[in-house]
């Protein structure tokens, strides 16, 4: 059986595996749509729920932000955006997981403010890439509380 640490390794590793197939997913729409503007993918529900409108919007690369600075053509500017993977045991990595859990959390905050509030659309690949990185930023936080304490004691 799998331990506590085990138990969340394997958690971890799935929420990635399901974030990484999602963002794949995700970039397939994408340059489908690229290639064929009328491309509508299975996602798209109706005129409010439509992954592609949002992944085809200046939000669904470099969080919307990126092209304002760097202009439309930048090659950071059209980086879609994704999640950050990677499960190694350490106290380092457990921070750098953190960090990333953390800093994934609020680019999800922005994205999602963007989605209900800018672009008025719900787009079910969008929220479900927001729950996965909460439910990872949950595990990271307990995997650093506790080897925190572990370093303490």
């Amino acid at each position: 059986t799998l331990g506590r640490g085990g138990a969340a390794m394997a958690a971890r590793a799935a929420l990635c595996l399901a974030g990484a197939a999602l963002s794949l997913y995700a970039l397939h729409v994408e340059r489908a749509h690229a290639r064929d503007p009328s491309y509508r993918a299975a996602c798209d529900l109706g005129p409010a729920v439509s992954c592609t409108r949002v992944f085809a919007s200046r939000w669904g690369r470099g969080l919307g932000l990126v092209e304002v600075v760097a202009g439309r053509d930048n090659a950071v500017a059209s980086f879609p955006n994704g999640p950050i993977l990677g499960a190694v045991p350490g106290r380092v990595t457990a921070a750098a997981l953190l960090g990333t859990s953390v800093a994934s959390a609020m680019a999800s905050l922005w994205l999602a403010g963007v989605l209900a509030f800018g672009l008025w659309d719900f787009c079910l690949v969008c929220i479900t890439t927001y729950v996965l990185n909460g439910f990872l930023l949950a595990l990271n936080w307990r995997r650093w509380r506790r080897l925190r304490r572990l370093k303490t004691a």
